[in-house]
């Protein structure tokens, strides 16, 4: 298959992964809606023009044209204005007319199926339901990749064999003529050591692992030293005579240290199951990083898009770049198994932000409701507590200004990361 076939192949799966989150995240609010008995219009995956669509039951179930997100629309997402209340501001039109048809939306009969009539626990239950199953989809995900599949991983299996003893004039320590120049064979050439071979003990001690082996073999220092190697399901033992070269610490500093001349070879290592929590814990501390420091790193962004400014390949990416990141593994140099290990933990690392990112308390973002419904529940325990009568359900339509403000900056930090993407995209190695 071309090039540019497999690279395509993978912006496809990268889609429809896309879109299977977004799917499962609106229904992780639509299954807790109808459970709880609020009238659900519309589930739908994407926005824009109806791509496809299908009643069921009361529900308009389709996918629309641009893949970016999806919603579910409830009856009676904004409780009616308080007798006697006149919307004041700015922004008194918009408020108005978005209370009035969040009202027209519920027909005679139903005005106990409207959202806003729900408990405040209830409501914090569905607004979490669509985050926490981008949560489980990214547990789900981290199991595939880290549990069942496997992460490429330097293992003790030998894949080659350094012929000669690295010098100035020979820095990789080939042959040359069929001879080492100016320097003698390696201890692991000498003793006879070849690519395939594992190694199963140095110096006595057992190897697990390829860090295992470089440990061991610093430890034991220049002269002699006994190596097990498992060859073809068959226990040998070898002695070499490991020497000291001068490795480089870092690209300034260089230090003594025991040479043996064996390169590891990397294989797929499924990782306990211990291990996917520690992995979505060290994921969602970093993404918690990158929203606190939203501000600056939209900054970065914009420094690299319009500058010579590198792009901080740590910073924001936006579905684009994903995309392009995606056609990069699909088409990398590796094994099936290697890339599609990646992939899955790609889609990990995008839910676990999809879970993090619409936990952030503002509208129209999923927090936004789950911080009124919460302050709801605070306001209606201090009433009752002071023997006053129930408050009643949070105005939402009066934070509709904020909303419009944050949409409105969700939008441009997309089109500037869309920007971004394309002019000065992210490379993976």
């Amino acid at each position: 298959m071309k090039a540019c076939d497999v690279a395509v192949l993978g912006v496809i799966a990268f889609v429809l992964a896309v879109l299977f989150s977004i799917a499962m995240h609106e229904i992780g609010h639509l299954v807790p809606a109808k459970a709880f008995g609020v009238k659900v219009t519309q589930y739908m995956v994407g926005f824009g023009p109806t791509l496809w669509s299908r009643m069921k039951g009361e529900t308009e179930v389709g996918v629309k044209a641009i893949p970016l997100g999806g919603y579910i629309r409830m009856i009676g997402m904004m409780p009616p204005a308080q007798p006697g209340h006149v919307d004041k501001g700015p922004f008194a039109k918009v408020v108005t007319e978005a209370r009035l048809q969040s009202t027209e939306e519920i027909e005679p009969g139903e005005e106990d199926r409207a959202f806003y009539k729900l408990n405040p626990g209830r409501k914090v239950i569905v607004m979490l339901g669509g985050p926490t199953m981008n949560l489980l989809l990214a547990i789900v995900f981290l199991v595939i990749s880290l549990g069942v599949i496997g992460i490429p991983q330097t293992v003790p299996t030998i894949q080659s064999v350094v012929a000669c003893v690295p010098t100035a004039a020979n820095p990789n320590g080939d042959l040359k003529a069929g001879k080492c120049p100016n320097s003698s064979e390696t201890p692991a050439a000498a003793a006879g050591l070849r690519a395939g071979d594992k190694i199963v003990s140095v110096g006595g001690k057992p190897i697990k692992t390829w860090d295992d082996t470089t440990k061991a073999i610093v430890a034991s220092g220049a002269g002699p030293v006994v190596i097990v190697v498992d060859r073809n399901g068959v226990q040998q033992t070898v002695t070499a005579d490991l020497v000291t070269i001068d490795h480089a610490v870092d690209p300034s500093v260089s230090a003594p240290r025991a040479f043996l001349g064996v390169s590891p070879s990397a294989a797929l290592v499924r990782q306990p199951l211990i291990d996917v929590p520690k992995t979505a814990w060290a994921e969602i501390k970093g993404t918690v990083v990158a929203i606190a420091t939203l501000p600056v790193r939209v900054y970065q962004i914009g420094k690299s898009a319009f500058t010579n400014a590198p792009r901080d390949p740590k910073g924001l990416v936006g579905l684009v770049g994903v995309a392009r990141v995606s056609a990069e593994v699909a088409n990398a140099p590796s094994p099936a198994w290697w890339r599609i290990s990646y992939f899955i933990l790609l889609m990990a690392g995008l839910n676990l932000a999809l879970f993090l990112f619409n936990l952030i308390p503002l509208l129209p973002l999923d927090g936004g409701h789950v911080a009124s419904a919460t302050w709801e529940a605070i306001r209606n325990n201090i009433a009752r507590r002071r023997g006053r009568p129930n408050p009643g359900p949070v105005d939402v339509a009066r934070l509709l200004p904020i909303a419009y403000v944050v949409g409105a900056g969700l939008i441009a930090m997309s089109v500037l990361i869309l920007y971004a993407d394309i002019v000065k995209p992210l490379r993976i190695n």
